[in-house]
């Protein structure tokens, strides 16, 4: 494999340099060395969630996305469920289009939440996603329909510029924002709540 300074080598023209010149040459090589790390298949590093499949598809109806990940709930985590705590577990993604001489703008936004809960009168566990609830009568079941999702449509037709390159930003996590006030505080900073995982990939 190339050394990647030696991809992401860029030349001006001869003739004498402008502070312009210079910021668009540096902007272009960030931007090539970017390119580089992406079609290498650069993971972000993930806290306590494996990535067990991630797919982007594109066709004349949008843009989908199908993932799954792998991940146990820390003993932390399920206590508080046990509780009576519910868990949201969240899943986003953001589409940039690429361009060189300037910020890459967001062209298109799309996020999914999921709510975990114990109850305890049934003695099952629900999963509750877009106003739709299923019960569960193991942790682990219930894990499993929150992992991932297959095709997904986060963007449509008319948002992605034909010829242009664009770059997906995802993450999925569990969100401790949508946690009771005082348990977001008590588990500020602890790794068993830091459930996260991130991904960039090329739209093709």
């Amino acid at each position: 494999m190339p050394r990647l300074d030696t991809v992401c080598s860029v030349r001006p023209r001869t003739g004498p340099a402008t502070p312009l010149l210079g910021a668009l040459v540096r902007r272009l090589r960030d931007i090539v060395s970017a390119a580089f790390l992406l079609t290498a298949g650069l993971v972000h590093a993930d806290n306590g969630i494996e990535m067990a499949s991630f797919d982007v598809a594109r066709d004349h109806t949008g843009v989908y996305l199908s993932f799954a990940t792998r991940f146990e709930l820390p003993r932390g985590v399920e206590e508080a469920l046990l509780k009576g705590v519910p868990l949201h577990f969240v899943a986003d993604v953001e589409i940039y289009r690429s361009r060189w001489w300037w910020f890459n703008p967001r062209v298109a936004e799309a996020m999914r939440t999921w709510r975990l809960a114990w109850q305890p009168l049934t003695r099952s566990w629900r999963v509750s996603f877009g106003g739709l609830n299923q019960n569960y009568e193991t942790l682990e079941g219930a894990l499993g329909a929150l992992r991932g999702v297959w095709r997904w449509k986060i963007a449509e037709p008319g948002q992605i510029d034909e010829g242009a390159q664009h770059t997906i930003e995802f993450r999925y996590r569990l969100d401790t924002a949508q946690l009771p006030r005082p348990l977001q505080i008590g588990v500020a900073g602890q790794s068993d709540w830091s459930l996260a995982i991130e991904r960039s990939a090329a739209l093709r």
